[in-house]
């Protein structure tokens, strides 16, 4: 089977954990051939395996992308926008607009529906939004010149006109001309895949099937094959893409109309994705929850634990006993999300009921140059609360709060930093899927976690699961554990045989294997130019005899009509 990957600032030119998931469902399945289509792809990719080719790419569209590259973006991949505006014609333009008003409309307007017909997902037809944003994709098939026109005082009309007209939603109403122009920016660079070379006979019409690693702009090509060539699409989401835009701290300083337009925008881009795909397969109960809000049919709702390697922490899996009794330890990205505040107050709470409790804060690197605020902050909070104590008058005193960073050389990697401690803490008050947890129970650690996000679908009945935003909670869990050894390692037990049953890359590797062939199985037989007709001609006329034709039976062609 030929599948076409959809990637979007990852695999094969950028590690992380969408990356990894994508590089291990390929070796995995090494019977299928892989086509992979990179959106933000640039330099070079990692090796590639025999059943895997980097069939397509196209630069990033990403607001933060340099001035200079998305010149060159819009002059190569997407056309030059000047260019593109002369290109037009009366009747381009004509069906731009058209295309254009359906698709503000939709975005606009209060409820996108549909009504029932052929053209649309589980026999419906497409609303204003879909109507719209395939004949923009038509047009830039067949014409090119859309970045341009998207751009264009014809757009930016068309919009003012859609947030005036009657029944439109209160906050896009309000919106003025600023808004109106960043709207139209933003709502470019989230297109550009309609403008791709990507939807030809040879490239994503050659795929037997479109699996996309994420939803959102990377899900838009299997969107389009779908549309011209009747490719099933399969949809994975470990991160809900829509959930990512809502807490995305980047359109603060945005006003309340253009962060009401970005939404509509992107909710209607997730239920079109969702409606038209003919699986969707979360990572977890929390994004599957945040699918179905969308629209999302539960009949095609899959959940499919991402699955991480358990080979490194089998060691320390198997010494339950390891590590020390009064050790917390707490590992993540350090920020605001994390709550590390919450945390600090808790272990205030531990240390004066327990003294010889101690807190191992370990830090993984992030790119993100406001992360050290954060940090700076939590570092400063704690000096306060816990003061360099010493066990006498002439000991260097110490505190009982350490910071480190992963791969240093107090944590020089995962398997370490969790067998140096008893209790694995999660204080956090927004998770999604927190791997940290799933590491955690692969090395038999009992953990203490805020229920947020998908911790409890992971740990079951194996941890202590506390209220977010509550310190003596969360020390009252940590302590009951402290003090109970026998208790600590049932649950840690228990944990990594949950783990090791639910959340490896085995159990994911089957999970994608049947799906596939099911979904192959479903989809319509598409014969290509050049492609042989199955069972055209019987078996027996392939044995020489008097009943095969000459050139059949010398095999040297079909037989006669």
């Amino acid at each position: 089977m030929r599948i076409g990957l959809l990637t979007e600032g990852g695999y094969p030119y950028a590690t992380g954990e969408s990356g990894l998931w994508c590089e291990r469902l390929v070796h995995g399945l090494g019977q299928h051939q892989f086509d992979l289509y990179a959106l933000g792809g640039s330099g070079t990719p990692r090796p590639l395996p025999p059943n895997a080719r980097v069939a397509r790419t196209a630069a990033p569209g990403s607001p933060d992308a340099a001035a200079a590259s998305r010149n060159l973006l819009e002059r190569t991949a997407f056309g030059n926008h000047r260019a593109a505006r002369r290109a037009y014609g009366r009747r381009e333009r004509r069906r731009f607009t058209e295309a254009f008003h359906q698709l503000a409309v939709g975005v606009c307007e209060e409820g996108e529906t549909y009504g029932q017909g052929e053209t649309g997902g589980q026999g419906e037809t497409d609303g204003s939004f879909a109507t719209g944003l395939y004949a923009l994709a038509e047009l830039a098939r067949e014409r090119g010149g859309l970045p341009g026109a998207l751009r264009s005082d014809d757009a930016v009309r068309t919009l003012e006109s859609a947030c005036r007209a009657p029944g439109a939603r209160r906050g896009a109403s309000a919106a003025g001309l600023p808004d109106h122009l960043a709207f139209a920016e933003h709502l470019e660079r989230t297109l550009r895949p309609l403008s791709l070379d990507w939807y030809a006979e040879d490239a994503l019409g050659a795929a037997d099937l479109c699996h996309a690693a994420g939803g959102g702009t990377t899900a838009v090509p299997g969107l389009l094959a779908k549309r011209f060539f009747g490719t099933p699409l399969l949809v994975t989401e470990y991160g809900v893409q829509l959930r990512s835009h809502y807490l995305s701290a980047t359109g603060a300083d945005r006003s309340a109309p253009l962060r009401t337009l970005l939404a509509a925008l992107h909710g209607r881009l997730a239920a079109e994705i969702y409606r038209q795909a003919a699986l969707l397969t979360p990572g977890n109960a929390h994004a599957r929850r945040w699918q179905e809000k969308c629209g999302a049919d539960r009949a095609r709702i899959r959940t499919v634990h991402p699955g991480m390697a358990a080979d490194r922490f089998a060691e320390v899996g198997e010494d339950e006993e390891s590590g020390d009794p009064a050790t917390l330890v707490w590992v993540g990205r350090v920020e605001p999300a994390k709550d590390l505040i919450a945390l600090l107050h808790a272990f205030a709470e531990i240390r004066a009921r327990q003294p010889d409790a101690r807190l191992r804060i370990v830090a993984v690197p992030v790119p993100d140059p406001g992360a050290g605020a954060y940090l700076a902050h939590i570092k400063g909070l704690a000096a306060q609360l816990f003061p360099d104590e010493a066990a006498g008058a002439h000991a260097v005193g110490e505190n009982p709060v350490t910071f480190e960073e992963l791969g240093g050389p107090e944590a020089p990697t995962l398997e370490d930093t969790y067998a140096s401690g008893a209790v694995v803490v999660l204080s956090s008050v927004v998770e999604g899927f927190p791997a940290s947890l799933v590491e955690a129970m692969f090395c038999a650690r009992a953990t203490v976690s805020t229920d947020v996000g998908a911790v409890v679908e992971i740990i079951g009945g194996t941890g202590l699961v506390v209220p977010p935003r509550n310190p003596r909670a969360l020390a009252d869990a940590c302590l009951a554990l402290l003090r109970d050894p026998e208790r600590r390692y049932r649950l840690g037990a228990a944990a990594r045989a949950r783990a090791l049953e639910l959340f490896t890359v085995e159990q994911n590797l089957a999970a994608f294997r049947g799906i596939y062939l099911e979904l192959l199985s479903h989809a319509p037989v598409r014969h290509r130019p050049g492609d042989g007709v199955p069972f055209a001609h019987p078996a027996e006329a392939h044995v020489p005899g008097s009943w095969a034709p000459k050139a059949v039976a010398a095999g040297t062609g079909a037989p006669d009509a």
